[in-house]
């Protein structure tokens, strides 16, 4: 069986109840998350051996995230413990026109104080084929971004299949640092999913070209974009396409519920590694790529907490949401 690992930070989330502001909440609900650790939960709800690699503090309230990560299935046995706190990010839901708010409390995390002695690599990625991070990781810290390079040049050592899903945030770091960053790390990665920037495409044309142009730049495998657009109708749809061998796939547009728009990214990427490690025909990755970000959307929480029949049902079969008897 291929084995995934996956490396970043995983955060405590801090959420008013249902869809009240941050200042009309005198409760939160908690849940944890981060853009490595949903991939990694991802993957073992469809049967992949993943691992999530990271480094948290020893009481409790780490220990608390990784036995979020445990119960659902993903190897935690390469994190590593020590610093003084947990990243925490604060969610404000949203509803209708309102969009979702984060804000940000992870400086002096664990992961974001690691040093390069922290993580053996050479030990952590025995017997894995894959290898996925995201951009915010090596946003956190001019050390990560080391240590990132450092897990990156050990894969493609080991024949190992980087993945990177660039994730721009612009609260941790400016277009251009980030860039800079980043493309330090491209030269090793095979799939990349989203661009440097924060662009947004007003057409899918628009977006297989920057697609296809990425990949020739950084001489890529494959490059995957998502888009989220209102169309006349006022419904929020999402779609996207996968730029591989030289020709373009554009997926199915699927129609989203906003219950829950974290993730979503994730989701893809989750799907995306399942059809590529199982080898499945570039359309049909594309397609149960969307179909899990779908789902992800009518989920509460960062996990993506949905079976692989699920997805393939919704990539594969229809839309009809059917009572299940």
């Amino acid at each position: 069986m291929d084995r995934v690992v996956t490396f970043g930070e995983i955060m405590l989330r801090l959420s008013p109840e249902n869809n009240l502001r941050f200042v009309q909440a005198d409760k939160f609900e908690t849940a944890f998350g981060g853009a490595e650790a949903n991939v990694a939960v991802s993957l073992a709800n469809y049967g992949v051996d993943a691992a999530f690699v990271t480094k948290l503090p020893q009481h409790e309230i780490g220990q608390a995230a990784v036995n979020s990560l445990r119960r659902l299935g993903v190897d935690t046995s390469g994190i590593v413990r020590g610093g003084d706190r947990i990243g925490v990010y604060y969610y404000e839901k949203g509803a209708g026109q309102r969009s979702p708010k984060v804000i940000y409390d992870r400086t002096h995390s664990s992961i974001a104080e690691a040093r390069r002695g922290d993580f053996d690599w050479d030990e952590i990625f025995d017997g894995a084929s894959w290898f996925h991070f995201s951009g915010i990781t090596p946003s956190l810290s001019a050390e990560l971004a080391d240590i990132c390079l450092e897990a990156c040049k050990t894969a493609k050592k080991k024949n190992m299949t980087v993945f990177c899903d660039l994730n721009y945030r612009r609260k941790l770091l400016s277009g251009e640092k980030f860039s800079a960053t980043v493309e330090k790390l491209l030269e090793y990665a095979d799939y990349i999913k989203d661009l440097l920037v924060d662009t947004r495409f007003d057409t899918d044309e628009q977006c297989a070209e920057a697609a296809s142009g990425a990949a020739k730049r950084y001489g890529l495998k494959g490059v995957a974009v998502t888009r989220r657009f209102v169309d006349t109708n006022g419904e929020k749809n999402l779609s996207g396409m996968f730029a591989y061998g030289g020709k373009t796939y554009f997926g199915k547009k699927f129609t989203v519920c906003d219950v829950e728009r974290v993730g979503g990214g994730d989701g893809f990427c989750g799907g995306l590694i399942y059809a590529l490690l199982n080898k499945f025909e570039p359309q049909k990755a594309v397609d149960l790529a969307l179909a899990a970000s779908c789902l992800k959307y009518t989920i509460p929480g960062d996990f993506n907490s949905v079976s692989l029949d699920e997805v393939t049902a919704l990539a594969f079969g229809g839309e009809e949401c059917e009572i299940e008897r």
